[in-house]
């Protein structure tokens, strides 16, 4: 299954600079990270050993060539006047801008064929991936195993920082539970504070207020909570997204 439409394109010469150090890369996928994804699909290992993985392995990051401008000739054939090539993001499901990265040459070719693949290490790709503005690193997205690393994996990843998802399990971390109730509880209105799994890698924050709030109190009370929240490091650096909701108090 392929995931994911082209969403932007890096500028000529800003992907991945630099001499390669990797030399006679055959092009095959590293076994690790091959063992880490087939666990992550079959359920035996969560998405922070794949990170784990990611971080010592060497990944291909695709280059396309886009044409910057076409002409016709006088018997009236189209021809390229100009073109340039360079790293593309895609949309995943959640409609973020990921980078492509892929495991072998055998899975790029899967996706684009005419994509040519650049070695590099899984951290310096995500640094080239924030340094574009994309969130995101989409691993495979033909296949065989797509996975999608979230924004605070990236973050981790490009600053060499061990990452954990915030929710394991089917639960949201202890730690990361704390600090959401820490931030939150006791402030005006605020008669109670949960912490569930959200959407996807998300959170949910579920409030209870008091009654008789309007419009403009609520709002306020949600830029209270969201500041707090934001002003949490360990949030901050676990939280992929957010859901604020609201319940009425008992």
């Amino acid at each position: 299954m392929t995931i994911g439409a082209p969403a932007g394109q890096a500028g000529p010469g800003r992907a991945l600079p630099g001499p390669s150090p990797f030399a006679g890369d055959d092009g095959t996928a590293d076994p690790a990270l091959m063992a880490a994804l087939s666990a992550h699909l079959g359920g035996a290992a969560g998405l922070g050993d794949v990170v784990a993985a990611l971080t010592s392995a060497r990944v291909l990051v695709p280059v396309l060539a886009r044409l910057e401008a076409a002409g016709v000739t006088a018997d009236g054939l189209e021809v390229d006047k100009e073109a340039s090539a360079g790293v593309v993001a895609v949309r995943v499901p959640d409609g973020r801008a990921a980078l492509p990265v892929f495991t072998s040459v055998a899975s790029m070719q899967a996706w684009r064929p005419e994509a040519r693949p650049v070695p590099s290490s899984a951290p310096r790709a995500a640094v080239a991936a924030l340094a574009e503005g994309w969130e995101a690193l989409l691993v495979d997205p033909a296949g065989p195993v797509a996975v999608v690393l979230p924004r605070t994996a990236v973050r981790a990843l490009a600053t060499g920082r061990p990452w954990r998802p915030a929710v394991e399990g089917g639960k949201v971390r202890p730690d990361v539970r704390a600090a959401v109730v820490g931030a939150v509880a006791g402030m005006e209105h605020v008669t109670s504070v949960d912490v569930r799994p959200g959407t996807g890698t998300a959170v949910a924050v579920v409030l209870g207020l008091r009654d008789g709030l309007d419009r403009s109190g609520l709002d306020e009370v949600l830029t209270r909570v969201g500041a707090a929240l934001a002003a949490q490091a360990l949030v901050v650096d676990a939280v992929d997204a957010l859901e604020v909701r609201v319940e009425r108090a008992p």
